[in-house]
């Protein structure tokens, strides 16, 4: 019998493009690049986005997970695994901003980088790197051994 009063789940992921035609991630600088201009402001409010990578590290899209105020913003890790997993990713890239420009990871940024790395293994999903980006410059927990 069906229940009227059941709400249905969609999920969904709309490529656009060819996976020849998406952006690869090999380094940092490259994941930088594909978000640096994704940020609706570096130097406003903090934002919490991640970019989707299917097995060759091409870019299948990206995912704000949160906006925040000046000083921090909350990046729930079920919003974060379940956009990877609507996505069939199989690694994901973490980034937020600092309007601050300071590049300098908090505790509560190691913290949920931590946590979100966890979750991952879980659904082997990789996390292969996290950065805090300012106006001018970015900062990879990858190239400084924090992942």
């Amino acid at each position: 019998m069906y229940n009227s009063t059941l709400a249905e789940i969609e999920i969904s992921y709309k490529p656009k493009y060819k996976a020849s035609e998406l952006p690869k991630v090999i380094t940092s600088g490259d994941a930088y690049e594909c978000l640096k201009d994704v940020f609706p402001s570096l130097d406003y409010r903090e934002y919490f986005y991640i970019l989707c990578l299917n097995r060759n590290n091409k870019v299948l899209g990206y995912c704000q997970i949160s906006a925040g105020g000046l000083c921090g913003t909350v990046a729930d890790v079920r919003m974060i695994m379940q956009t990877a997993l609507k996505s069939n990713s199989c690694s994901i890239v973490l980034s937020h901003c600092h309007p601050s420009g300071n590049l300098i990871p908090s505790e509560a940024d190691k913290e949920l980088t931590k946590k979100i790395k966890e979750a991952g293994k879980v659904l082997d999903i990789a996390v292969l790197d996290h950065l805090i980006l300012t106006s001018e410059k970015y900062f990879s927990f990858a190239d400084e051994g924090l992942m």
